[in-house]
């Protein structure tokens, strides 16, 4: 249990990298963050539509976290001087057949599983809710990972 709890928190915090990083491609630890953008629907819309492009592709959704909601919570503790989310997501899930794929090709691999998309509407930026993921790596059997987020999120991006 305690090294699920750190598995969580990590990611947490990789996930909190990957939304500050803003609304393009840009470095992040680990490799790139690959964004689409939509605009002219609502947060709940395209947090569906990420939800609906995993769950139809045949994977489970392992966790949604509400990581928006956390720093809402959290930003007088902390001292915080501005919103930056009007809300901000995210999904876990991994695919046992790419999983494998991936793990054969460099068991290391095991590192980037579970895999992760974010949705985020920023608080300066109200109408252009952002979907994305964080690049992993290429090589090592990564690149059939990286092609799978890709599709997923443009998909959520596009779907209005």
């Amino acid at each position: 249990m305690k090294n699920r709890i750190i598995q969580f928190a990590a990611c947490c915090a990789l996930i909190c990298a990957a939304l500050v990083s803003g609304t393009t491609k840009q470095a992040a630890a680990g490799g790139d963050v690959t964004v689409f953008s939509a605009k002219d629907t609502t947060f709940e819309a395209v947090v569906q539509g990420l939800n609906d492009a995993i769950v139809n592709r045949g994977f489970t959704i392992d966790y949604h976290g509400f990581i928006g909601d956390m720093l809402k919570r959290t930003a007088e503790d902390v001292g915080a001087k501005k919103e930056l989310y009007k809300d901000a997501e995210f999904f876990t899930f991994c695919s046992a057949v790419v999983s494998r794929r991936v793990m054969e090709a460099d068991i290391g691999n095991i590192a980037y599983c579970p895999y992760v998309l974010f949705v985020y509407e920023e608080q300066d930026m109200p109408g252009t809710v952002t979907v994305g993921f964080r690049h992993l790596p290429e090589g090592g059997g990564r690149d059939e990972v990286n092609a799978l987020l890709e599709e997923i999120a443009k998909e959520a991006s596009e779907g209005f």
